[in-house]
């Protein structure tokens, strides 16, 4: 009897945050404004969407108008890490950057990674049921024996699959809707739906990064900032 074994999973977080309308509304204001205050205007072209991090607002987890959304968030994170049996106690966590991003019309997020970073999130604080989805990419393949077959136009025109799914493709296109949360790794690529007609798609990103808390006799974790030494230059 034959079995099919699928190993290397890519795990991803979803959870729905409970937030008043009076918070929400209160967030989208002040994230409109930073829109409006943006500091690098040259780097926006009129096909991408207004990411605060490329503007000066990157420290949204220091607002205090986004207090419990963070402490909402900070429980996600903990709870993601449980379900990978990681032993967060012996960690030091920090939200690194945090910042929003604005999509309206056809605007998209380019495919790219946080690789400054461990974990990252998206929350998003207004969605219409039709702006364009997150998608995310494998860069590995595993599963591709032939080069290029799973993103290849000639061969997908020939239907050289019959169906498409996980076990045959290099993206996955994932619904979310309003106040959902997503958690994943930093490294992995993601982006935006393009061609998609955005009504005004506002979502909070962050990255998270962690240090050991002790790393006496450890190899490959970020040891404790506060045994670090800065240059003077």
């Amino acid at each position: 009897m034959q079995k099919i074994f699928n190993f290397f999973p890519l795990t991803v977080y979803k959870s729905s945050l409970s937030l008043s309308e009076s918070e929400k509304n209160e967030m989208i204001e002040e994230v409109r404004l930073m829109e409006k205050k943006s500091k690098n205007l040259d780097y926006k072209s009129t096909t991408k969407a207004w990411t605060g991090d490329t503007q000066g607002f990157e420290y949204l987890h220091n607002n205090p108008k986004f207090k419990n959304l963070f402490i909402q968030i900070n429980n996600c994170i903990l709870e993601y890490l449980e379900s990978l049996s990681v032993n967060y106690k012996k960690l030091d966590l920090y939200f690194q950057r945090s910042w929003a991003t604005i999509s309206k019309k056809t605007e998209h997020i380019d495919n790219h990674s946080h690789d400054q970073s461990h974990l990252s999130i998206a929350f998003y604080l207004k969605k219409q049921k039709d702006d364009a989805k997150i998608m995310f990419f494998d860069t590995s393949k595993h599963n591709e024996f032939i080069p290029q077959l799973f993103d290849s136009r000639s061969l997908a025109k020939e239907n050289i699959f019959k169906k498409r799914d996980i076990l045959n493709s290099s993206k996955v296109v994932f619904d979310t809707k309003e106040d959902d949360l997503l958690i994943f790794p930093s490294k992995t690529i993601h982006g935006t739906e393009q061609g998609k007609s955005n009504s005004e798609r506002i979502s909070i990103s962050a990255d998270i990064v962690f240090l050991a808390k002790d790393s006496s006799t450890l190899e490959h974790l970020v040891p404790p900032v506060e045994n670090w030494k800065k240059f003077s230059n």
